[in-house]
């Protein structure tokens, strides 16, 4: 080789090194994707893409079920909104946290608590990765803790527009003023537009932001208000589903027969509508039918934000998640509410749509809401948080890995638990009692088999993956609405605690 050749064969490896060098750095600077974060107050499975409950119509979530990947078996940590979104909020289970009631935004992280002291919440993580975040609407219990979105749209107080007078029910039912709070339950059309209801203004909010340009990433977040109680919506969405052809869910007067006495205790909820009242009225059907029209709404209002995304610079680069905090009973186990740890009360939609991910695909085995935010991280291409409990389901989603040992678990106060896996259902309560259902016979959970010699090694297996730790319940955590969760928290927390009065608020 001459002295030529060599000086080309030296430059040449020069130049090959540097487009390399060119090449790898592009690749580092991929464009993390953006991600829309959509909850759903009170939103059970009735939705088309799941159980298709009555003949739902729900042209927006089957849209959004035919984009990405669908969970029918996804289940929340606490059937009630507070602790259920402090708890995927955090990354950690309320038995973790002792967040077993509704708690203050602003107190979920607090010095006071040894588990959230130092916590860092799901927007916040992404916040601190690159990202710009905003959120409106009901993410957190209220709205969300201060500072923790870069934009705040802030969140319309209540669950209104309310008329001057309720329609049917007055909010106290059988229940002791004083004692047991009222609630916001009725249904009835009402207001006259859409463009009177606070999530078709938030649903504005998001459209005018995802018309913008940004420098960086986004994370933002939409949370409905309905289908929260009370059951108000414009008419037109009730006029979609004739009386006469509403179906009502599956209801055994004698149900109840075989519950333990700490499961009777939390489903004794006297201001709400029972479901042998609302046979006797006749209210049974419009109850739903009421429900049937705010699904129906909201998924209106999601083809919006569907449509104000598609026709965004950001729709090849924006992961989608939507969940709703807990399920919702309509007449399923006596009453009309979450509030229990049977099947209906605990399971919920989860959805992700997004780069990456497959199209149309539908999930059956159980998950948890708690994943989300390990989910979210993996999908964005973040570093995985540490502290979070929840499980990423990015290559169950892509693999199907990990399904068969998939399982959920869910948490009612302190040291009442659920799991879902195999497709059984195990209860236990904190005194010891049980249920056991087995959905391939049983799929309403009518027949209490804890004490069945039969599913000895099957429950044995179930309790096995009860948490270890149940924290005593947190200073700031409350809920009025029942007694029992009063007595329990004044029984396991005799040390600091201080009694509450009970509020007349909207649950």
């Amino acid at each position: 080789m001459n002295k030529i050749h060599l000086i080309l064969l030296v430059v040449l490896t020069f130049v090959f090194s540097c487009n390399n060098k060119k090449k790898n750095v592009v690749k580092d600077e991929t464009p993390k994707p953006n991600v829309l974060f959509i909850a759903v107050d009170d939103l059970n499975t009735m939705i088309g893409p799941i159980d298709n409950f009555s003949n739902v119509k729900t042209p927006n979530f089957d849209r959004l079920a035919k984009m990405g990947v669908t969970f029918t078996n996804a289940h929340v940590q606490a059937p009630l909104c507070g602790p259920s979104r402090a708890s995927l909020m955090t990354g950690l289970r309320p038995s973790t946290t002792g967040i077993y009631g509704m708690t203050p935004d602003n107190e979920i992280r607090r010095e006071g608590n040894s588990a959230t002291k130092d916590i860092t919440f799901l927007p916040e993580y992404f916040q601190q990765n690159g990202y710009h975040t905003m959120g409106i609407g009901k993410l957190f219990h209220i709205h969300a803790p201060d500072s923790v979105f870069n934009e705040s749209g802030g969140r319309v107080k209540g669950f209104g527009p309310y008329p001057k007078k309720r329609f049917v029910w007055d909010g106290f039912g059988k229940g002791i003023r004083g004692t047991h709070g009222r609630t916001s339950t009725d249904w009835g059309a009402f207001p006259e537009s859409d463009t009177l209801m606070p999530d078709h203004q938030s649903v504005n909010w998001v459209t005018e932001r995802l018309q913008r340009n940004y420098d960086k990433p986004f994370f933002m977040g939409l949370g409905f208000l309905r289908v929260h109680v009370p059951l108000y919506v414009p008419q037109k969405w009730f006029d979609m589903y004739p009386l006469n052809k509403i179906e009502t869910p599956p209801y055994k007067s004698d149900d109840l027969n075989d519950i333990p006495n700490v499961g009777l205790q939390i489903n004794d909820l006297p201001m709400m509508p029972s479901t042998e009242w609302a046979k006797e009225s006749g209210e049974w059907k419009k109850i739903v039918q009421a429900y049937l029209a705010c699904i129906s709404y909201v998924d209106y209002e999601l083809g919006r934000v569907l449509d104000a995304l598609e026709s965004s610079k950001h729709a090849d680069n924006t992961i989608i998640v939507l969940w709703s905090d807990h399920g919702y009973r309509l007449g399923e186990k006596g009453t009309f509410a979450k509030h229990a740890l049977w099947e209906t009360a605990t399971k919920a939609p989860l959805m992700f749509a997004g780069p990456n991910l497959p199209k149309g695909k539908k999930i059956t085995a159980p998950v948890e809401m708690l994943s989300i935010y390990p989910t979210l991280l993996e999908l964005s291409g973040l570093p995985a948080y540490k502290r979070n409990e929840g499980k990423s389901l990015v290559t169950m989603m892509q693999k199907d890995e990990g399904i068969q040992d998939a399982y959920a678990l869910t948490t009612f106060a302190m040291n009442n638990h659920a799991i879902k896996k195999d497709g059984f259902r195990y209860i236990r309560y904190e005194d010891g009692t049980e249920e056991f259902y087995d959905h391939s016979k049983d799929p309403n959970e009518w027949t209490n088999e804890a004490s069945n010699p039969k599913y000895k090694s099957k429950l044995a297996t179930l309790k096995a993956l009860l948490p270890k730790e149940n924290s005593k319940w947190d200073e700031k955590s409350n809920y009025t609405f029942q007694p029992y969760f009063v007595e329990q928290k004044n029984r396991g927390n005799v040390t600091g605690y201080e009694p509450v009065k009970v509020i007349e608020v909207d649950r």
